[in-house]
């Protein structure tokens, strides 16, 4: 078991076809933290997730709203979607109030890299970059990713 992991993936597609496989391992309070430069699919790697969850779409980048839920279609938890990217430090994101939802909902912490840590012990920061193939890396924190990912080997 290991709480690492790198995968390709040579176009949008398949980063969405990753992104459903995770989302389908996913429970409500999981969260992950998205992370790489613009235009680097970390909007696509989430419109995959919320397949695999199966939950109301369509699926934006929240930039201009900062966060939007997406409400299951079945027996699954919702998806919050959050976009920190205008956020000027912890203090923005506390006034969110995710604390709230965490434990119901799986949250998506877009450009989140050292704000969403502090949400919750256990997260998995997805890390995407490339140019022609991108490159997902994920690495969990805390036991609760070891079998997620060794389920997407």
């Amino acid at each position: 078991m290991s709480d690492r992991l790198v995968v390709a993936a040579p176009d949008a597609d398949a980063t969405q076809a990753f992104g459903e496989r995770l989302g389908a391992l996913l429970r409500a309070g999981d969260l992950l933290v998205l992370t790489g430069g613009l235009g680097a699919g970390k909007t696509t790697m989430t419109q995959g997730i919320a397949r695999g969850l199966d939950v109301r779409g369509p699926i934006t980048s929240p930039t201009f709203v900062v966060a939007r839920v997406h409400p299951p279609l079945g027996d699954g938890p919702e998806l919050v979607h959050v976009d920190a990217y205008r956020l000027h430090g912890s203090a923005e994101l506390d006034d969110l109030d995710l604390d709230a939802e965490l434990d119901d909902a799986v949250t998506i912490v877009e450009w989140g890299a050292g704000l969403a840590e502090t949400l919750n012990e256990e997260y998995l920061t997805v890390t995407l970059s490339g140019d022609d193939e991108r490159r997902i890396e994920l690495v969990g924190t805390g036991p609760r990713w070891d079998a997620v990912l060794d389920a997407l080997r």
